[in-house]
């Protein structure tokens, strides 16, 4: 069993909320051309960005553990709590953030907004772990007329998968927030007291939110995510890096995923003591642990994991147009570039990762 890592410092800066969708108007991308590869290899400091969520155990891992400070060196890593992806995409836009942690739709919004020049996927972190969960007396779409259901936040992951399987069960929604049911933007650590209170109904919830809801107020789970994917198996969160720190900076980029490979590895090791450790982390972040049981729930609807799982990105693609977030299918071509990550895999003897044909290897 691997040692426990000692805590890290970092500097971690929760970031209020932007209520910008991301999928809508142009970047707010810096100028400036980027440094070729190699001018510099090593940067000073690297900003990253994640949840204080389940589905970003691998960084809390990371960061809790030292993981990523100690495989980033004379680097220095500081982080930044989000609630949800549309704001982590306007930090990386802004450069504010030079890394982090990301649900899939951001991420092609992303992509697209740039015209697939902002971002590049450089690795998985979890797949699973999201539900719907819903009030005792709903059993069926058919029951949510007229109903208020909450998402982390417009255009995030829960977001467009919530309105586009709505829709596919002939359920009026809007970004408005018309419609035969109500899509409301909840943070996550409101949406307990808002269900209690009688002001939603339940959400598409990203852990460990949907197990509190089902375990501290008696919600019920409608959808499970993953019965909807082939498998079970869906990107929830993966890394991505901006494609100018990356190509500015290739070093720093393999340093951050020796640490996030690392961090992985140990969670897989030792799951126990690795949810004890994220319980603490969103102890840390969020002023309260979770109850032991919703821990358990929460873990055992997730795999933490350095696969992206890329041949579920092109459904969250197509999700997005039908939940009205984007205009049309966005082409993914090039949003990966697992080409350091199987490098650092192939050097542990491990399986290369696909990217399903969107880009590098």
């Amino acid at each position: 069993m691997p040692p426990r890592r000692h805590r890290a410092r970092t500097l971690v800066a929760t970031l209020p909320l932007l209520g910008l969708l991301a999928a809508c108007g142009g970047p707010a991308v810096a100028g400036g051309t980027p440094t070729e590869a190699g001018d510099r290899a090593a940067s000073d400091t690297l900003r990253l960005g994640y949840f204080a969520n389940v589905t970003h155990a691998a960084a809390i891992v990371g960061v809790d553990e030292g993981f990523l400070p100690d495989a980033l060196g004379g680097t220095k890593l500081e982080t930044q709590v989000f609630n949800a992806g549309p704001a982590v995409v306007e930090a990386l836009f802004a450069r504010g953030v030079d890394a982090a942690y990301l649900g899939p739709s951001p991420a092609i919004n992303a992509h697209a907004r740039s015209s697939g020049e902002a971002i590049r996927i450089v690795a998985g972190a979890t797949s699973g772990g999201a539900q719907l969960v819903v009030r005792d007396g709903i059993e069926s779409a058919g029951d949510l007329h007229g109903t208020t259901l909450a998402t982390p936040q417009l255009g995030n992951t829960q977001d467009v998968a919530l309105r586009a399987w709505l829709t596919g069960e002939g359920l009026e929604n809007t970004i408005a927030g018309t419609g035969d049911v109500v899509v409301a933007p909840v943070p996550n650590p409101d949406t307990l007291r808002l269900f209690q209170g009688g002001e939603i109904d339940g959400g598409w919830l990203p852990e460990p939110w949907a197990s509190r809801l089902v375990l501290e107020a008696e919600a019920e789970v409608l959808v499970d995510e993953a019965d909807l994917w082939p498998d079970g198996r869906f990107v929830t969160s993966h890394l991505v890096v901006r494609t100018e720190f990356l190509k500015q900076y290739p070093k720093t980029v393999e340093a951050l995923l020796r640490g996030h490979v690392a961090a992985v590895e140990w969670v897989d090791a030792d799951p126990e003591e690795a949810g004890a450790v994220v319980n603490a982390g969103l102890d840390a972040l969020a002023g309260q642990p979770l109850d032991g049981d919703v821990l358990a729930r929460s873990w055992a609807n997730l795999d933490v994991t350095v696969d992206p799982v890329a041949s579920s990105l092109a459904g969250y693609a197509t999700d997005a147009v039908v939940a009205g977030t984007t205009d049309a299918e966005v082409d993914l071509d090039g949003i990966y570039d697992l080409s350091i990550l199987n490098a650092v895999l192939a050097e542990q003897g491990r399986p290369a990762v696909s990217a399903a044909g969107l880009g590098k290897e």
